[in-house]
């Protein structure tokens, strides 16, 4: 046990795995880069970018915390049946309802009180809920996949899920956002 808490073995577990996140955030702010005509032509985009995907980590983090204290305290089964899995997705999924919408209303009114938004209070909402549900049902996924992950590779999902959750989300919240922007903006 002890040369589990060693730095060669925790560099040893770890390294790969924020290389690998290293990568995967370089393609996010490549794929944000390719939408500045967008983000340039409706400011309020602008603003959601960096709320949608720190928020969508942040569920992501939650949830990656109370799954990783789960486990430890041998409460968690990988069953879709399992009630502490069942009711942290679904508190995940309520939180994205409630907060995504604020998100939208606060970028929305932000860029209102600085110069001309462009586009409506109920677009700009339409377009932070849709994007944060889907991020909340990714996020579900991604935490289940990496924790499950590091259960079968024998890692502590306390070193392992979180960073990668909230890398993955990252990423996951730039390609959704300009995914239903492409749908629900002209």
């Amino acid at each position: 046990m002890a040369e589990s808490w060693s730095v060669p073995s925790i560099t040893r577990a770890l390294l790969p795995i924020l290389l690998a996140l290293t990568a995967l955030e370089l393609v996010g702010g490549l794929t944000l880069g390719s939408f500045e005509v967008t983000l340039l032509q409706y400011p309020t985009l602008l603003v959601l970018v960096p709320v949608m995907i720190g928020t969508a980590g942040n569920l992501g983090s939650i949830l990656s915390a109370r799954m990783s204290t789960a486990f430890h305290l041998g409460l968690l089964s990988f069953d879709p049946t399992d009630e502490k899995l069942l009711g942290n997705t679904i508190t995940t999924v309520l939180l994205a309802v409630s907060v995504f919408p604020a998100v939208g209303a606060g970028g929305w009114a932000i860029v209102a009180v600085t110069g001309d938004p462009q586009l409506s209070v109920w677009r700009v909402v339409a377009v932070a809920l849709a994007s944060g549900l889907i991020l909340a049902v990714l996020a579900i996924v991604v935490t289940v996949v990496a924790t499950y992950t590091a259960y079968r590779a024998e890692l502590d999902p306390d070193d392992v899920v979180i960073p990668v959750v909230t890398n993955v989300c990252d990423v996951l919240g730039v390609l959704v956002l300009f995914a239903v922007v492409q749908l629900l903006v002209p």
